[in-house]
């Protein structure tokens, strides 16, 4: 059974810094992509970053180039969020997706985590 675990979001105020994390299993190995999507309330989702493996592309979403870094650990199946410099706008809930599919800059994907939630707020 696929699984995508996240941990690493809380509070932080703006300029503060997070990791996210996102641990993936039953794939065996297999995804092609896997990215970070977030949804803040009354908004839409908007894929902030990814990775495609088949091409080794990555994706930033304007609003997070410079400050939010997109990394993998194969050894441990797992993808990470850096995010420094953080905005109130950037609260949101964050969810790591993922699935065998190209081109990664979006946001439907066939498996997800549980999402994860970022506040920014002094």
């Amino acid at each position: 059974q696929v699984q995508l675990v996240e941990s690493g979001g809380g509070l932080v105020q703006p300029g503060g810094s997070l990791r996210l994390s996102c641990a993936a299993s039953g794939f065996a190995l297999d995804y092609n992509s896997i990215a970070w999507i977030r949804q803040a309330p009354g908004k839409e989702r908007e894929a902030v970053s990814c990775v495609t493996i088949s091409d080794r592309s990555t994706y930033y979403a304007d609003s997070v180039k410079v400050r939010f870094t997109i990394s993998r650990d194969n050894a441990k199946n797992t993808v990470y969020l850096q995010m420094n410099s953080l905005k109130p706008e950037d609260t949101a809930v964050y969810y790591c997706a993922a699935d065998r599919g190209t081109n990664c800059n979006r946001v439907w994907y066939d498996y997800w985590g549980q999402g994860t939630q970022v506040t920014v707020s002094s």
